[in-house]
């Protein structure tokens, strides 16, 4: 059901969101730091389009959730991160593909192209 893909999406954003602020913060330059808190932004644009989508659907705000723990190491938080963002990518294209409304499908193809490009940032950090 779209509600519950979009609550799952909702909450990995919501975590990434409150993770990657503290990931760079351990980040090891400035460059690495500048890039995490920009790939923050994005995941920050996935959470109020999935938000809205979700009003727009149930009529009601999402109650987001924390649905993991943040690392707290830099390389244990990139790695994390990385396997977050190949794992969110796949989902966010399967809920592309089964979706007929192409609004919904726009945003979370959008969101997949996005979480594809942090997975080779973090990727690099490595």
């Amino acid at each position: 059901m779209l509600t519950d893909q979009l609550t799952k999406a909702i909450n990995g954003e919501f975590t990434a969101i409150h993770c990657y602020e503290k990931l760079a913060d351990l980040a090891p330059s400035a460059d690495v730091k500048k890039r995490i808190l920009a790939i923050r932004e994005d995941e920050l644009r996935h959470f109020e389009a999935f938000s809205a989508l979700y009003h727009a659907l149930t009529g009601s705000a999402p109650s987001p959730k924390m649905n993991e723990t943040c690392p707290r190491t830099f390389k244990q938080g990139v790695l994390s991160a990385f396997r977050d963002e190949q794992e969110t990518s796949e989902f966010y294209r399967q809920v592309a593909e089964s979706t007929h409304l192409p609004y919904v499908k726009r945003v979370f193809n959008r969101a997949a192209a996005d979480e594809q490009r942090h997975a080779v940032w973090f990727l690099s950090f490595i």
